[in-house]
C-alpha cells in the first residue's frame, strides 16, 4: 500500500480540523437555541446541508457533539485570556483586552461557541474534564483582578464573587446574540467598558 507523505497527511488534518470546527460552529448555534434536549444531529445536519450520516464522521453521537463544543468554548476563552496576558500592561488593561478579545470571538468569524449549560447531560469523564476546564479558566480570571489589585490598577473586591459576575455576564452573550453586525460592534464597543467599570482604582 502506498504510503502518503507528511505534507499530504497535514493537509489531511487540516481539511479535517477545518470541517470539524464548521461542524462546532453550527452545533453550538442550534444549541443556544433549542438546549441539549431539543436539539438532533439532524438539525446540525440541516444546517450545514449534510446528511446525517455525514456527521458520524466526525462525533459518535450528540453527547459527544455537545462535549466538542464545550471543549471548543473553554479552548477560545483561553486562547483570549493568554492574548491578553501576553499584551496587557497591568492588571486591569489586562482584564479589558482580555474581556474584548473573547467577545470578539464569540460574535466575531470564530463565533457562535456554546453556552456550558448543559454539563448535566455530559457523560461522567467528560464532565469532569469540562468542570475542570471551567475552574481552570475561573481561576485564572481571578489571578488576573488579583494582579490588578496588587499593582493598584484595579480596587480591592471578592475575587471570587467579582470573577462570577463577570463572567457570568461574558458567557452568557451567545445566548441573546445571533448574528447581526451592528448588534456585534455595539457588544465590542460596550461590554467591556460596562463588565470593566466597576474595577478601576478610584
Amino acid at each position: 500500500m502506498q504510503s502518503r507523505s507528511p505534507g499530504t497527511e497535514n493537509a489531511i488534518d487540516t481539511r479535517f480540523s477545518l470541517k470539524r470546527n464548521r461542524m462546532l460552529k453550527a452545533a453550538a448555534r442550534c444549541f443556544n437555541l433549542k438546549g441539549y434536549s431539543g436539539t438532533s444531529l439532524k438539525d446540525v445536519a440541516d444546517l450545514l446541508g449534510l446528511t446525517d450520516a455525514a456527521l458520524y464522521y466526525y462525533v459518535r453521537n450528540k453527547q459527544e457533539l455537545v462535549y466538542l463544543c464545550y471543549v471548543r468554548a473553554a479552548d477560545v476563552g483561553r486562547e483570549a485570556m493568554q492574548r491578553a496576558v501576553d499584551e496587557g500592561e497591568d492588571g486591569l488593561e489586562t482584564v479589558r483586552r482580555y474581556l474584548r478579545y473573547h467577545i470578539e470571538y464569540m460574535v466575531g468569524d470564530q463565533g457562535p461557541v456554546a453556552i456550558m449549560s448543559e454539563i448535566p447531560s455530559l457523560k461522567p469523564e467528560h464532565r469532569e474534564k469540562v468542570l475542570a476546564l471551567s475552574r481552570t479558566h475561573s481561576a485564572a480570571f481571578e489571578a488576573l483582578l488579583e494582579r490588578g489589585i496588587a499593582d493598584g490598577s484595579i480596587a480591592p473586591c471578592d475575587l471570587r464573587m467579582t470573577g462570577n459576575a463577570i463572567m457570568g455576564s461574558l458567557n452568557w452573550i451567545p445566548k441573546w446574540f445571533h448574528g447581526d453586525p451592528t448588534v456585534a460592534e455595539k457588544i465590542l464597543e460596550e461590554f467591556p467598558r460596562i463588565l470593566s467599570a466597576g474595577l478601576a482604582a478610584r
